[in-house]
């Protein structure tokens, strides 16, 4: 018999939750958490949670006990859009993917992306150097997007790219209908309009992916990018020989994950920005004593302080701000706390980095508390963590890192109104409604 473990009754979390909890949960976890602390229990219709907020606890799912723990409802949601790919398989499939795509994440090809990502980024200054005011967000996804399509498709997104972007947002904005007591019933009715929306959207996007998996099959010329290497993929170990099935569900993987999180958390990084003049101003000092004719890997390297308000902006609007595991069989946790079979857990870097006795005034912006070296283990969550840690992750931190010194070496970005940004915590942390800054040039 396990440790008692604390949580809101059925009741309560029914009427704070109610029949679409999704776009609750930010707000209700942190509530729980202060409430009752690192770990807590809740119920709904048909399914148990237990909420982990503690670095121990979570190293335990994610590593000491991963084996005991297969992806969510939320996860499994997901393959509607993704397939069985990275983001959603489980073993064995997982352990042969991951090792397939693998080589596009090698130090030298992400040498190759950081001079894309640096290039695109110089492209973008200069298309709007006579800029008065942007929409933040919606142009960050098309830089990201560019970025995206060239370093893992070996294309130009052109004038495909706003198409692209629309589909990708109407999937993100279906999903919290396909999770929860009626999800799986709502997916099944296509003349629903949140359904419709979402089914023609996949299609456009499987027109766009399918379309790019043939020419380039159809090519003799074979490149870098990830697609490339996910055609040409053999396991010898598996016998392992790509379909176009597979090869779509890893690059669309790719491409939202690529595309996705890193333009939301660079919009987070400018806003912060730009209600923190004081750590603008160091930024700013740093980036401008940058030499951009080095390589990019050498100049990623060399701003600390850049990388360090990009890692502060990240703990504070995690992208992926939740993700969840559910136990396939009884597990003991750090603690004496004990889970059943078939329980959800969920871990939420979003409430997990505002904890106060990991991070000391969690609510402020400050890029020097990771000069302190004092973090414990699995309490920054942002890239997840154990096998399934996100294998992009040193792709993000050269394009977050790259693309903010760039543009911040161009520009000064200020909000167009003082009023504080609301999020929407969809399958990425995203603004709720656009974001328009004043640009002035440097």
């Amino acid at each position: 018999m396990g440790a008692r473990i604390p949580g809101p009754s059925r009741r309560e979390t029914f009427a704070k939750l109610g029949m679409q909890p999704f776009l609750r949960l930010p707000t209700f976890l942190a509530e729980v958490s202060e409430r009752y602390g690192a770990i807590a229990a809740f119920q709904l219709p048909f399914r148990r949670f237990l909420f982990l907020n503690d670095p121990s606890q979570i190293k335990d799912v994610l590593v000491t006990q991963q084996h005991a723990f297969v992806k969510s409802e939320g996860g499994r949601a997901l393959r509607r859009l993704l397939g069985n790919g990275l983001l959603t398989s489980e073993e064995p499939e997982h352990r042969q993917m991951r090792r397939i795509v693998q080589p596009a994440f090698h130090r030298e090809r992400i040498a190759a992306y950081a001079r894309a990502m640096l290039e695109h980024a110089r492209r973008w200054c200069e298309e709007h150097a006579d800029a008065a005011t942007i929409e933040m967000h919606a142009s960050m996804s098309e830089l990201t997007l560019r970025i995206a399509s060239e370093t893992l498709f070996g294309v130009d997104a052109g004038e495909q790219a706003s198409e692209v972007r629309a589909a990708l947002r109407a999937t993100m904005e279906s999903y919290p209908s396909g999770i929860g007591p009626l999800g799986q019933i709502r997916s099944r009715l296509g003349f629903l309009p949140v359904t419709r929306r979402f089914n023609e959207a996949r299609a456009r996007l499987d027109e766009i992916v399918y379309g790019l998996i043939a020419q380039r099959r159809a090519s003799a010329e074979t490149g870098g990018d990830a697609l490339s290497l996910l055609i040409a993929a053999e396991d010898a170990e598996d016998g392992y020989r790509s379909s176009d099935r597979q090869v779509r569900d890893e690059a669309l993987t790719l491409f939202l994950a690529g595309h996705e999180t890193t333009a939301n958390a660079l919009l987070w990084t400018w806003y912060l920005l730009a209600r923190h003049p004081e750590v603008e101003r160091r930024l700013h000092d740093e980036v401008d004593g940058a030499d951009f004719s080095r390589d990019p890997m050498e100049i990623s390297a060399s701003l600390e302080y850049t990388r360090r308000v990009f890692r502060e902006s990240m703990r504070l609007y995690p992208p992926a701000w939740i993700f969840g595991r559910e136990a396939r069989e009884r597990v003991m946790l750090a603690g004496g706390y004990e889970i059943e079979a078939g329980t959800t857990v969920l871990i939420a870097p979003l409430v997990l980095h505002r904890r106060p006795d990991l991070f000391p005034d969690p609510e402020r912006f400050d890029p020097e508390r990771w000069l302190r070296g004092d973090t414990p283990q699995f309490a920054y969550v942002p890239f997840g963590g154990g096998a399934r840690r996100c294998i992009g992750e040193e792709f993000a931190w050269s394009e977050g890192v790259l693309v903010l010194a760039r543009l911040a070496r161009a520009f000064h970005f200020e909000m167009c109104d003082e009023r504080e940004i609301e999020t929407v915590a969809l399958v990425t942390l995203r603004p709720k409604g656009p974001v328009a800054m004043r640009v002035t040039r440097r």
